[in-house]
């Protein structure tokens, strides 16, 4: 039997983290230019999550068909509880990323593209054209993140003062628990970095 088969059957009895990431571009695809939104999730997952993960990455095109068929085997082969995307997300024809995210959606989110736009409001008024989605298929949650490695950090983190008081909740505040709800693992962060949130009889 294949060894990462073994690996993979294991975890999934373990039930370790899976996290899937997609960087959606183009030019990054054909190697036009490196691509920088798969370093820079990684790079913040391994500051903000103390529970261990295994990571899947992949970098396709802007393409509707590949994206959705990305997108359902990190969740149905994968078995990834978590999807973070980025790239694509835009008013642009080749930005088909939220499109392609919700064409094979259980449920729509809507709080997480809500919540991505006020974040990135505060820095830039074309933040508004940005149509990021967060969806549930199966178990797992996908949400769409900006393409930028300083807008992701943002956007994940929330927004804080000189203090290090929360002035904009992050998005990855409630990842955790969401991921509890649909009996994923149970994610604990640094909390320097993101506290994750649940309800006091949530809690371990």
């Amino acid at each position: 039997m294949d060894v990462a088969f073994c690996l993979s059957l294991t975890e999934v009895y373990m039930n370790v983290l899976r996290i899937g990431l997609v960087s959606v571009s183009d030019r990054a695809s054909n190697g036009i230019y490196q691509d920088k939104g798969l370093p820079a999730l990684e790079a913040w997952l391994e500051t903000a999550i103390t529970t261990p993960f295994r990571v899947e990455s992949r970098l396709i095109p802007d393409e509707q068909i590949l994206i959705e068929q990305t997108l359902c085997e990190l969740v149905d082969e994968m078995g990834c509880h978590l999807v973070l995307t980025t790239g694509g997300t835009g008013p642009a024809r080749r930005d088909v990323t939220p499109d392609a995210t919700l064409a094979i959606a259980d449920r729509e989110m809507p709080g997480f593209g809500e919540q991505m736009r006020q974040i990135s409001l505060q820095f830039v008024p074309t933040a508004i054209l940005s149509r990021q989605v967060g969806v549930i298929r199966n178990q797992a949650l996908i949400l769409n993140l900006p393409g930028q490695p300083k807008a992701i950090a943002e956007t994940l983190e929330g927004l804080k003062d000189a203090n290090g008081k929360v002035r904009v909740a992050g998005i990855f505040a409630s990842v955790p628990y969401c991921i509890q709800l649909l009996d994923g693992p149970y994610v604990e962060t640094d909390e320097t970095v993101v506290a994750a949130f649940r309800p006091k009889s949530a809690r371990r």
